[in-house]
């Protein structure tokens, strides 16, 4: 009885385990056949939605990137069978837009009905048919030299797009490509006779860095890192006579046209007012907490504005010595500063690699420029136009006001830029911390003229920096401030010809930047 019960026991085990397999085997056998039939029904719901929604864009034509993105699939990955394999026709056709004919009153045809894909080059020369925006129109009616230099860039060639947009239509091919305009080139620039060294000037005892020239164009001021100031004789070059009063290198210097007043600006965080009649100092202007760059006086207001390594720009009334404003806004130190009487009147640049117009009367910046990439340690107001000039170590860029709409970049100047000067011919010339001065023309930028300034004897090839260059009143003589202690003055030569010095220029495709 005992072994009969143990037998049973035993079947019944194996009974109940082959059950619970058999369940389990029918259990995942339904759970497949269930989701097979999902999968089913999902297949088929997607593809009677793409035949109900999608189907006007079924057949659309591929972008390049897109058969370039699907040729490199793998041979074995699938496509809906409801598009078609990108490589399997050489010319794609939109058959999913409307027919429109190729003029008025003319009948579809069944080519007309076919609408080929507009080619890389049909698409080029449809942007190259763009008439001008509307920025550039009124920036060429603003000013004539901004005109001048659209307008040879190619800009007026744009407004009739007619002859370009017909090879769009005709189908865009390849062979339409001859069609395409001229790529626009730089205009033939004016003819300046180059520039020679005429005198050079010693007596410093450190790098001069700033130079003034007085309003009667007789004599001229250099301030220095030996922190004197030092009048020169505009015509001899001799010195007649020597300021001291500063503690450390005198940054900036400026002649008042209004009144017989020098001022000065340095290193030691001061702002000096010196009587020329007496030579000596009158007024003080404290408030700068670092060491002042450099200073401008405004053209027609008793108005002295100076910039600060604190990063910010004072305005201060020259006869109260009230500072009128500090123009904050910049995040590094202001390395220079200019005034004019029109509107925006003052202009700042940064270390910060920042220009900023402000507004006088308010106190406030009217707008910022943030093209440049490096600092900005350099400014120069265009004696005659509405524009103006900075510089950096990546590029001179040129401005127009009021707003700083931006003209050109003049670039190959490959070095740290200090100082930049104008005259009235459109002779732009730029001085580098390497000791180099390229002479540009104003309009189309062209470089014309490079000069390396030889040192000083007894001085290192490396005190070769220029740090300010001016041009005298009569625009006749360049004056340059220089590390080897130097002044040098520079003149054109009378005996140049554009026979015997021709303008290297061909007409190359020029390169325009947005920044």
């Amino acid at each position: 009885m005992t072994e009969e019960v143990q037998k049973h026991s035993v079947h019944t085990l194996v009974f109940r385990s082959l059950k619970r397999t058999h369940d389990m085997f029918v259990s995942d056998h339904a759970k497949t056949i269930a989701l097979d039939e999902d999968r089913l029904s999902h297949k088929m719901k997607m593809g009677v939605k793409l035949k109900t929604e999608y189907a006007p864009v079924l057949h659309m034509p591929v972008l390049k990137e897109g058969r370039d993105r699907v040729s490199q699939l793998s041979v074995g990955q699938e496509l809906h069978p409801g598009y078609a394999h990108p490589g399997d026709e050489a010319e794609y056709l939109i058959t999913g837009t409307h027919a429109y004919p190729s003029g008025p009153g003319v009948a579809l045809t069944a080519d007309t009905k076919m609408h080929r894909n507009p080619s890389e080059g049909g698409v080029i020369s449809m942007a190259l048919a763009l008439p001008p925006s509307q920025v550039r129109q009124e920036a060429s009616r603003t000013a004539a030299s901004v005109a001048e230099i659209h307008r040879h860039a190619g800009g007026a060639d744009r407004v009739h797009p007619q002859s370009t947009a017909v090879s769009l239509l005709e189908g865009g091919g390849t062979r339409n490509s001859a069609l395409m305009r001229r790529a626009p080139t730089m205009p033939k620039p004016q003819w300046h006779p180059p520039w020679k060294l005429f005198r050079v000037i010693s007596g410093h005892l450190g790098w001069v860095r700033s130079i003034a020239v007085e309003p009667g164009n007789q004599w001229f001021v250099t301030g220095s890192a030996d922190r004197t100031i030092k009048i020169w004789d505009l015509a001899s070059g001799k010195l007649k006579l020597s300021l001291t009063g500063h503690i450390s290198t005198v940054r900036g210097v400026a002649v008042s046209s209004r009144s017989p007043y020098l001022f000065s600006c340095g290193e030691d965080k001061q702002v000096k007012c010196w009587d020329l009649e007496y030579n000596k100092v009158i007024r003080h202007y404290h408030g700068h907490l670092s060491a002042v760059y450099d200073l401008d006086l405004h053209p027609t207001i008793d108005v002295l504005v100076t910039c600060s390594r604190d990063a910010s720009a004072r305005v201060w009334d020259i006869r109260t010595k009230a500072n009128v404003h500090t123009l904050t806004g910049h995040t590094n130190t202001v390395a220079t500063v200019r005034c004019q009487a029109a509107e925006p009147q003052v202009i700042t640049g940064s270390h910060d690699s920042t220009i900023r117009l402000w507004d006088l009367i308010a106190g406030k910046t009217r707008a910022t420029l943030t093209n440049h990439k490096k600092s900005v340690r350099t400014l120069v107001l265009h004696p005659r136009q509405y524009t103006f000039a900075s510089g950096s170590a990546d590029n001179i860029k040129q401005w127009m006001f009021p707003d700083g709409s931006f003209i050109q970049n003049l670039s190959g100047h490959n070095a740290i830029i200090n100082t930049l000067a104008v005259n009235s011919d459109g002779v732009l010339v730029s001085g580098a911390d390497n000791g180099t001065m390229h002479m540009w023309d104003w309009r189309t930028g062209y470089n014309f003229q490079r000069i390396h300034a030889a040192v000083q004897p007894g001085s290192l090839d490396s005190e070769s920096g220029i740090f300010a260059c001016l041009f005298d009143h009569s625009e006749s003589r360049l004056i340059t401030a220089e590390a080897d202690k130097t002044i040098k003055v520079y003149k054109e030569d009378d005996t140049a010809t554009e026979e015997s010095h021709p303008i290297n220029w061909k007409p190359e495709i020029l390169k325009r930047k947005r920044f």
